[in-house]
């Protein structure tokens, strides 16, 4: 792309949605959005009681609802039981007005796969997916394993052929050392596509890298799935990966294509952690990986599997972040989270990992090649370490928190308010809980999210969506 073309679509892209967004971050703090219309929250949270048992569980606006459901420790049929550590989750139309809810465990360690082993990845993990068909209230009409045998298994993406894309967010195995890997009996750190009907085929996309895997985002335009990595101690990359045919023609995704990793044109390592100028557009170029699935030593560290993919893409100048996770395609735009990126905050101490900020939402227009950074924490009270996002009708992303205190849904909207929706109330026993996995169900009448926690659960939120921004 010449710099003048470059120019005139970044100028376009800066105008476009998101376009209030510099100023709001500029601005820092939450602004009051009360009132109606569609530019506007939805007015001061107050605790509501779960209808499935009364407790409370949940900070809303008036007029919305909850039920929770599916959580931890439930029977499962077959046997067995529901895993924790609830995590991301996408929501697909199913029969009768209901939604097929496929949801990922992000279970670490040689702890056994929950479900049946013998149709495991790695009979050994205790990771993976559990679909489930409910009402438009959270009530469970139907619940079985889809995915077993595999480890932290974080976010994914939901794909139109109808699939979920379950990704792991781990490099350990046998041949990594530390964390009981020996008792592991296969590698991790891959996707996994899982049908929306029956057991998934637990075979993963090795071409798709062997990485701390968080979110993955399909462009239809392309047939290019996009790949977020977060490497909790090190700079993290965004990928994409560019299959041997177009999965929406094929009907799944197929591994053999080519990972490649993003770069900014002109400007080498770009290190793209820190705070930059809200708005500001670059062009970006991407990287080959040679070598997507490496082959390593026995005994490599943990520190050392976690870079191998990625260090093969800052070679030849792959751009680094602070820890991505959510993603989420939308009319041809992808947003993806820098959940530690930015600059500190003053009020408080920088978080554990690598990066000091609050967190970042970053742009990338599939069709010009613009990378443009839409949002970014001024402080805590703002935005506190946003992490799984998904996006409403109207166009407004909806963002979960894992930050050190209180946790919110937040709203990010077109016109660049940021507002809070709901806070969760604290989990006891457990001050680890956050946000997860939020989607909307079909119609948009129903916002499903998961309280990721020892013991978590899914809910089910509805009210008067049209008073606000959702």
């Amino acid at each position: 792309m010449d710099r003048r073309s470059f120019l005139a679509g970044a100028a376009l892209l800066a105008a476009g949605p998101f376009a209030g967004v510099a100023c709001a971050g500029a601005n820092g703090g939450v602004r009051p959005v009360q009132g109606d219309g569609p530019r506007r929250g939805y007015g001061r949270l107050r605790p509501v009681r779960d209808l499935a048992d009364g407790e409370v569980r949940l900070h809303l606006p008036e007029g919305f609802r909850y039920r929770s459901f599916g959580a931890a420790g439930e029977r499962l049929p077959g046997g067995g039981v529901v895993p924790g550590s609830h995590d991301g989750m996408a929501a697909f139309p199913g029969p009768d007005g209901t939604a097929i809810l496929v949801r990922n465990h992000e279970i670490e360690g040689p702890v056994g796969a929950f479900g049946d082993p013998a149709r495991a990845y790695d009979r050994m993990a205790g990771g993976g997916t559990v679909t489930l068909r409910v009402t438009r209230e959270g009530e469970v009409l139907a619940i079985s394993p889809s995915l077993t045998g595999t480890v932290r298994n974080c976010s994914g993406g939901p794909m139109p052929w109808g699939a979920w894309i379950s990704c792991e967010e781990t490099v350990d195995g046998p041949d990594v050392t530390g964390a009981g890997n020996a008792r592991l009996t296969r590698k991790h750190g891959y996707v996994f596509e899982v049908p929306l009907k029956g057991v998934a085929s637990a075979r993963p996309i090795r071409a798709a890298g062997r990485f701390s895997h968080e979110a993955a985002a399909y462009d239809p335009a392309t047939g290019t799935l996009y790949l977020t990595e977060d490497n909790y101690h090190h700079p993290s990359g965004f990928y994409r990966y560019v299959p041997p045919r177009d999965p929406a023609r094929a009907g799944r995704l197929l591994d053999g294509g080519k990972l490649q990793m993003l770069a900014i044109d002109g400007e080498p390592n770009a290190d793209l952690s820190t705070g930059r100028p809200v708005g500001t557009a670059s062009a970006v170029t991407w990287v080959d990986i040679d070598d997507p699935d490496p082959s390593l030593p026995a005994g490599t560290s943990r520190a050392e599997a976690g870079r191998a993919v990625g260090d093969q893409g800052r070679a030849a100048g792959a751009a680094g972040f602070a820890r991505l996770e959510g993603a989420v395609h939308h009319q041809g735009t992808v947003y993806f989270v820098s959940t530690q990126g930015g600059d500190p905050d003053p009020d408080h101490d920088p978080p554990e990992g690598f990066g000091d900020g609050r967190g970042q939402v970053w742009a990338y227009e599939t069709r010009s090649g613009a990378l443009r950074l839409v949002y970014q924490s001024p402080r805590a009270a703002a935005l506190d370490l946003p992490d799984n996002v998904t996006v409403s009708g109207r166009g407004t992303l909806v963002l979960c928190e894992d930050g050190d205190g209180d946790n919110h849904l937040r709203g990010l909207t077109r016109n660049g308010e940021i507002f809070d929706f709901c806070r969760l109330e604290p989990v006891p026993g457990d001050p680890g809980a956050e946000f997860a996995g939020t989607t909307f169900g079909p119609g948009g009448h129903t916002l499903y999210v998961n309280v990721q926690a020892e013991q978590g659960r899914t809910i089910a939120i509805w009210g008067p969506w049209q008073r606000g921004a959702f």
